[in-house]
C-alpha cells in the first residue's frame, strides 16, 4: 500500500490538509505515467476519476489500480464524463493523441478548471526515436493544449521528468523535483498542492508555459540516461531555498 503524503510537504495549513480533496480526473491513466499518477494519488488520499474514450478499459484500470491500493477511491468513466466531475484534469496521453483527445473533451471542459499537462512531443509518436523531440508549431505541447481548450480552462504543465516506471512501483521511493510551468502563479501553486501530496515529490516553479519547451525535452534526455545506465533517474534541483512557494 502507497504511503501517505507528510504534512510537512502540503503547502496550506494541516486543517486544509486533512480535508476530503475534491476528485481529479485522470485521462490517460491506462498508460504507465498516468497509471501512477493515479495510484500515488489515490494512495494519497485524493479521489480518482480514470476517464477513457473506452469506458471498458477504464473500469480495467480502476480494477488494477485497487490491486494496489485497495483502500482508495477511484472510479471508471468516458473521458467526458471523468472530466465533468472534477475541478483539476490530468492530461497524460501520448502526443499523438493529444490534439485529438482535447478536441473531443472541449465540450466537458470548463472556465476556472485547471488542466495540468503531461504530454511530450517525442518522435515516437511518428515512428521515431524516443530520445528525439519533435517541434511543435506553438512551441510545446503544453502551448498547443493552452490553445486547444476553451477560454478560461487554466493549464500547467508537469510530470514530463518523473519516472513511470518509478511511479508505478508502490516500493520503489522518490526523491524528485517536479518541473512546473505556467503563466499564473496561483495555478501553477494550485497545481503543486495536489502533486506534492505524493510522497517525495518537490514541485519547483519553472516559469512560465513557454517554458514548457525546455522542461519536456528533459525526457528525451532521461530516457537516453536511463537506457544507457538501465535506472529510473530522475531530476533534483540543488541549492533551492526551504519554502518554493510562499
Amino acid at each position: 500500500m502507497l504511503p501517505s503524503s507528510p504534512s510537512a510537504r502540503s503547502l496550506y495549513s494541516a486543517a486544509v490538509a486533512q480535508a476530503t480533496p475534491d476528485p481529479v480526473a485522470i485521462i490517460g491513466a491506462s498508460g504507465a505515467l498516468g497509471f501512477g499518477v493515479a495510484t500515488r494519488l489515490g494512495g494519497a488520499g485524493v479521489p480518482i476519476a480514470i476517464g477513457s474514450r473506452e469506458f471498458a478499459r477504464a473500469v480495467e484500470t480502476v480494477e488494477r489500480a485497487r490491486e494496489i491500493v485497495p483502500d482508495a477511491s477511484f472510479s471508471a468513466h468516458h473521458n467526458d464524463d471523468a472530466v465533468r466531475a472534477a475541478a483539476v484534469v490530468i492530461l497524460s496521453v501520448p502526443f499523438r493523441n493529444q490534439s485529438e483527445t482535447l478536441a473531443n473533451l472541449r465540450h466537458a471542459l470548463s472556465p476556472g478548471q485547471l488542466l495540468i499537462d503531461a504530454t511530450v512531443p517525442l518522435a515516437a509518436a511518428v515512428s521515431g526515436k524516443a530520445t528525439r523531440m519533435l517541434g511543435v508549431w506553438q512551441g510545446s505541447a503544453a502551448q498547443q493544449a493552452l490553445e486547444m481548450v476553451p477560454d478560461g480552462v487554466r493549464v500547467v504543465s508537469a510530470l514530463h521528468t518523473i519516472s513511470a516506471a518509478s511511479l508505478s512501483d508502490p516500493e520503489h521511493p522518490l526523491d524528485q523535483d517536479v518541473l512546473v510551468c505556467g503563466d499564473s502563479r496561483d495555478d501553477k501553486r494550485e497545481a503543486a498542492a495536489l502533486i506534492q501530496r505524493i510522497e517525495g515529490l518537490r514541485c519547483v516553479d519553472c516559469g512560465r508555459l513557454e517554458m514548457s519547451r525546455t522542461t519536456e525535452s528533459l525526457t528525451a534526455l532521461l530516457i537516453a540516461v536511463n537506457a544507457r545506465y538501465k535506472a529510473h533517474a530522475g531530476v533534483r534541483l540543488t541549492s533551492l531555498p526551504d519554502s518554493l512557494w510562499e
